[in-house]
């Protein structure tokens, strides 16, 4: 939702537009647009980031500001208003014009994934672990406590995260993982790294290919733990790790079921002919048909097992 505003200096007129109104909070003309009623509305947090009438007069207005609204039914939006101040052809400021565009999504989104980062961060400066990814670029996405705890630069991690690994196993990690990721399948190693305060730790790396339900390769997602813990779980991984099975891992885990295909077909909601095709590996990686038949069997008791030379073992509990 959008709305525009504007307020002419000499004749002190302000007009809103019936999308601002309905931004505020307010039925359109049911109140005079005036710039007090605005700033009445507007939380008292964010209050001191609207401009001073006087500034408004001299013609300092800032671009934009992003501010929350509470409306008259008690409800928070955040909006973000632009200002623009006209001047006559002295230079005289003569009027504001403004526009308005309601961004609480995308606030909110911005502060979850703002508190999601305060949360990797304390896990890794805790326990060591950390979740990341790695786009098309290659660049990949690594908490920054990543680099507090290492003592290097976090730009040059992204770019280059084998410079975690001492440099006796660098190479061959840098080899293998490498070529996993070329092949867009799944990876899983393990080797030392160096921190910061000169301690030599051992953790496990594991990292898989992403895809979005019509098949596309998005890069990949990851995960990092110490060796001596136990293997946390898979949160967020365990759809990367059901599209690293392919054909051959579900005709075994039917096997260890006694399946056929039709008892997988209705276990996982599919039709017999879609599981034909994920056992022939006729459909793409990123199929949901294939999350909801791996999941099918995970509800029976199959597991399937990421291990440290990147196949996947399939295992009955």
């Amino acid at each position: 939702m959008s709305g525009a505003w504007s307020w002419i200096f000499a004749g002190e007129e302000q007009v809103w537009s019936p999308g601002f109104y309905r931004l505020l909070g307010l039925v359109p003309n049911a109140a005079k647009a005036r710039y007090d009623l605005l700033l009445s509305l507007i939380h008292p947090e964010d209050r001191h980031l609207m401009p001073a009438l006087a500034d408004i007069r001299q013609g300092h207005v800032p671009r934009e500001v992003i501010v929350r609204v509470i409306r008259t039914n008690g409800t928070v939006r955040t909006l973000s208003l632009t200002m623009e101040v006209r001047v006559s052809a002295e230079g005289r400021p003569v009027a504001l014009n403004g526009t308005a565009l309601d961004v609480s999504d995308r606030e909110q989104l911005a502060r979850l994934r703002q508190e999601e980062r305060r949360r990797q961060s304390a896990l890794y400066l805790t326990e060591h672990i950390a979740t990341f990814s790695m786009g098309l670029d290659r660049v990949r996405d690594i908490p920054f406590a990543v680099a507090q705890v290492h003592g290097l630069p976090l730009e040059e991690i992204c770019a280059e995260p084998y410079l975690l690994i001492v440099p006796e196993e660098r190479e061959a990690f840098r080899a293998a993982a490498e070529e996993q990721i070329e092949r867009r399948a799944f990876f899983q190693g393990a080797a030392h790294e160096r921190l910061a305060n000169g301690e030599l730790w051992h953790f496990r790396i594991l990292t898989m290919p992403v895809w979005d339900p019509d098949g596309t390769y998005l890069g990949r997602c990851g995960l990092k733990y110490p060796v001596r813990n136990h293997a946390p779980p898979l949160v967020g991984l365990h759809d990367g790790l059901a599209h690293s099975v392919t054909g051959h891992h579900l005709r075994a885990a039917r096997a260890l079921l006694d399946w056929s295909m039709m008892d997988l077909a209705q276990a996982s909601g599919l039709s017999h002919s879609t599981v034909r095709r994920l056992e022939e590996d006729s459909e793409h990686r990123g199929s949901r048909s294939r999350l909801h038949a791996v999941e099918a069997l995970r509800r029976a008791g199959v597991r399937f097992i990421p291990m440290d030379d990147g196949t996947v073992a399939v295992a009955r509990v």
